[in-house]
């Protein structure tokens, strides 16, 4: 058997020769002393396992029983399986394994409208299953190609161990959770731990399909060079659903139709945000948003860390240090600020009996996770000794909004930051231990940080409503943002903003997400493009990484590229350590400063069309930062680039990730693109440009074709969302360019379901740019076109005409071929006709 084909026997525990055969498997030592690398003990081809029964029909699609001859060498074996199989769509394919004589944990999945195939619409895949030992092969029915074959090695189905393997199409694979990778994955037998879930292999020919396995225990995933993957998960049940494409694209929106739909974040989150370790004061804080505003630096959200509390307990703050901090949030409302604060799910639980509502009130109402015994789990997190909210539990869920109510009362915050959901804490499962069982201590643990499941969190026998916290720790971060979502919806009436730390699939549906504690160096950098990527892929578009880095000192000109780049994170926000050297964009020289000011101003210049992009991921499932190979499938230099990354499926953002660079080697698909920046053609085969990239300058190309909305930007959305919008049109070879603008309040919820919004498209052709309003709310009463730039003009203009009248202000380059016009002021909510005679 070919070293790369071998398929390890001896995932659960290191084996000897005889303990090897024993389990009927092959013993084959290799000299290599690399740890990772093929197996010395591993499968024969045929390897007895389950044997399948015949199909019978279920109200979803059909079912079979497995069983099992022979117990395999896993203790607490499960003999018996049901296999159910349903054709959810033409598209996707959902099969289920689990125990049919006892419950097990199985992750619930939002009730949206049915996924359910209603039409005769003929599907993408073909499924052979083979009954002895039991496996299925799944093929594309267009070209016959094996997207997943499980008859590779044996399915392991026990108590505390599920194990199954299958090839893959491909050896280009991107997802599996959150991890700090290329956006390409290693397949030289390496191992990845979620303690948390999905991929997106991409085939020959631009194909791609999806797997996803839904399950929340803690899960193994072993990749190597066949290629193949073997998921070991040590809980719960195998579900997997198989997503057939045919596009990238079209696997990542058939995956959110079983995850759920991102949210439709609130128009000021997309502005600038700013945040510290370390504000000790209300007066510290307000300094550093006045310093901003007088070095006239676009800021919309000030932020608190953990300093604000009271002896560090969410819900209160400090007397003597944030005493006017209601006074603070109300001036930053009057100034167009917005205010957002950290409130970590640990209530203390050591303040004497009647001063601290949360966690009274919380006892009474039974709200916290209970240890084995039935006790309040104590674990130790910044405020000490805390409880922590079990968010699969109703009442806690109304107990949250309470909280959140009672202290928004007095600090009206905007947002709410969920810092340490794990959920963490500084003490090995609690403050008295753990019971010695098989929840604490598995037969297997796959790789966790610690080396055992409860380090640096609480203990897996903890008691949640839904089930053990053995089942459930991968669910904490989505339950806590999915109450604290419902609490600001209900508090304020408004569109929520949550940021998360932890995350879990459908996480989107409630949250912005943000990378973690990254580190101020280059290849961090680098890493937080793919890691915002995947982010996006995984339905979460709202997503950033700590600009400037969180650990350690930054550099100024680490902090140039960073802010460069940070400006086209979807989420864009600059964090730092308690410890670290100041890296607020003021603290710099003026050569940073400026363009650091640059790289915001566009920004905000482009939000009305980054907003747009948000709407679409709103309500088609769309990707807001999206990789190259999602947009370009077909072409083979775009499927493993992630240095550079698209905005939709129009603007190219082609970042500085190297120290000391002042050039760049960017890659342009086949077509024309054009300098955002002064209107400069390239005209691509598909091929790598060196790009001038001077310290001020990130590079950013708009695709032909394509026309962007944008607005004069301000120092907050609030002032910037009354500026006149212009408009950057990229003409086609052909001559032509389509673009549209959402465009509603901004803040208010569901706008889109009731129809309360604006929605313009721009077409240009024949030498002329046309607005159509195609829907009408008032949002955009009093708004102008201010101008356009229309990149692709052959010749200079003789005149220019606005809604039939001459225009006299426009300029024409003839280098560039760009026309620029200015000095309109065309009503938004009307149609208008801008032409040029050549």
């Amino acid at each position: 058997m070919a070293l790369e084909s071998r398929f390890d026997c001896a995932r659960d525990r290191v084996l000897s020769q005889s303990e090897c055969e024993e389990r009927g498997c092959c013993y084959a030592p290799l000299s290599s002393s690399v740890p990772a690398g093929p197996p010395w003990c591993f499968y024969p081809r045929s390897y007895s396992g389950y044997r399948m029964g015949p199909f019978t029909p279920t109200a979803r699609g059909q079912a079979a029983t497995l069983v099992r001859p022979s117990p395999s060498y896993l203790p607490k074996d499960i003999s018996t399986l049901s296999l159910e199989v349903v054709e959810e769509t033409a598209s996707c394919l959902h099969l289920t394994l689990k125990d049919p004589s006892s419950r097990r944990y199985e992750v619930p999945l939002p009730t949206g409208k049915s996924r359910r195939n209603g039409g005769t619409q003929d599907h993408l895949y073909e499924v052979d299953f083979h009954p002895d030992p039991f496996g299925f092969i799944v093929r594309r029915k267009s070209n016959g190609r094996v997207i997943v074959n499980t008859t590779v090695a044996p399915l392991l189905f026990a108590d505390q161990y599920l194990q199954l393997s299958t090839t893959l199409a491909s050896s280009l694979v991107s997802g599996l959770g959150e991890h700090y990778t290329p956006l390409s994955l290693n397949l030289n037998w390496t191992s990845l731990t979620l303690w948390n879930r999905d991929m997106a292999p991409h085939e020959e020919d631009g194909l791609a399909h999806g797997v996803f396995l839904l399950n929340s225990n803690a899960m193994e995933v072993i990749l190597q060079p066949t290629p193949a993957l073997t998921w070991v998960a040590i809980g719960g049940i195998l579900d997997l659903y198989i997503f057939l494409g045919p596009d990238p694209q079209s696997v990542v929106r058939q995956y959110l139709q079983v995850i759920g739909y991102p949210i439709m974040p609130p128009y000021w989150s997309l502005g600038f945000h700013l945040c510290r370790w370390g504000y000790l004061t209300t007066n510290a804080t307000r300094q550093v948003a006045q310093h901003m505003h007088n070095a006239k630096l676009p800021l919309d959200v000030q932020w608190n860390d953990l300093d604000y509390a009271d002896k560090r307990r969410v819900f209160t703050f400090d007397p003597w240090r944030f005493g006017d901090l209601p006074d603070m949030v109300e001036e930053f409302h009057q100034r167009g600020l917005k205010y957002i604060l950290i409130l970590d799910p640990g209530i203390s639980s050591t303040s004497p009996a009647g001063t601290y509502p949360p966690f009274d009130d919380g006892q009474k109402r039974g709200v916290f996770i209970t240890n084995a015994t039935g006790q309040t789990l104590i674990g130790m997190v910044w405020p000490g000794q805390t409880a922590f909210p079990d968010f699969t539990n109703p009442e806690t869920r109304h107990w949250w909004e309470d909280c959140i109510r009672q202290f928004h009362s007095k600090v009206p915050v905007d947002g709410l930051w969920i810092d340490m959901n794990e959920p963490s804490s500084f003490v090995q499962g609690s403050v008295d231990g753990c019971p010695n069982s098989d929840l604490e201590n598995p037969p297997y643990t796959p790789p966790v940080v610690g080396g055992q499941l409860n380090s640096g969190t609480i203990c897996l026998s903890a008691q949640q409503t839904l089930s053990t916290h053995y089942n459930l720790h991968n669910l904490y971060g989505l339950t806590e943002a999915s109450a604290t979502h419902r609490a600001l919806v209900k508090v304020r009436g408004k569109r929520p903003f949550v940021l998360s730390r932890s995350s879990f699939p459908g996480i989107g549906r409630f949250s912005g997400v943000w990378t973690g504690d990254v580190s101020s160096d280059w290849e961090q950098l680098r890493y937080s493009i793919p890691a915002v990527l995947q982010f996006g892929l995984f339905g979460v578009p709202l997503a950033g990484a700590d600009v400037c880095g969180f650990e350690g000192d930054t550099t100024e000109e680490l902090c140039v590229r960073w802010m460069q780049l940070g400006a086209f994170y979807p989420f864009m926000r600059n964090h730092n350590d308690m410890s670290n050297v100041p890296q607020e964009p003021y603290v710099f020289g003026q050569r940073a400063q400026t363009a650091m000011r640059s790289a915001l101003n566009l920004r905000y210049s482009l939000l009305p069309f980054l907003y747009t992009l948000f709407h679409h991921a709103h309500t088609s499932a769309d990707t807001v930062a999206r990789p190259l190979f999602l947009e370009f499938p077909t072409d083979p230099n775009c499927q493993t680039i992630d240095r550079q990354f698209l905005w939709g499926n129009a603007v190219l953002i082609s970042p500085v990730l190297e120290q000391g660079a002042v050039e760049l080697a960017a890659y342009l698909p086949p077509g024309t693109w054009y300098s955002l920046h002064n209107g400069q053609p390239f005209y691509s085969k598909g091929q790598y440009l060196l790009l001038p990239a001077d310290l001020d300058t990130i590079n950013v190309h708009v695709r032909e074709g394509h026309i962007i909305p944008q607005q004069e930007p301000a120092l907050t959305t609030a002032a910037s969302r009354r500026n006149p919008f212009f408009l950057t049109v990229a003409l086609s070879t052909g001559g032509w360019a389509w673009g549209d603008l959402f465009w509603d309040d901004g803040d208010s919820l569901d706008t889109f379901k009731t129809g309360d919004y604006c929605y313009v498209i721009f077409i240009a052709g024949q030498s002329q740019v046309v607005s159509d309003p195609l829907r009408l709310n008032g949002a955009l009463d009093g708004l102008v076109l201010g101008g356009l730039r229309v990149f692709g003009v052959p010749s200079p203009p003789r005149y220019v005409w606005a809604n039939g009248e001459i225009v006299r202000d426009f300029t024409y380059h003839t280098d560039t071929k760009a026309l620029t016009v200015s000095s309109l002021a065309l009503p938004m909510t009307e149609v208008f006709t801008v032409q040029w005679t050549l």
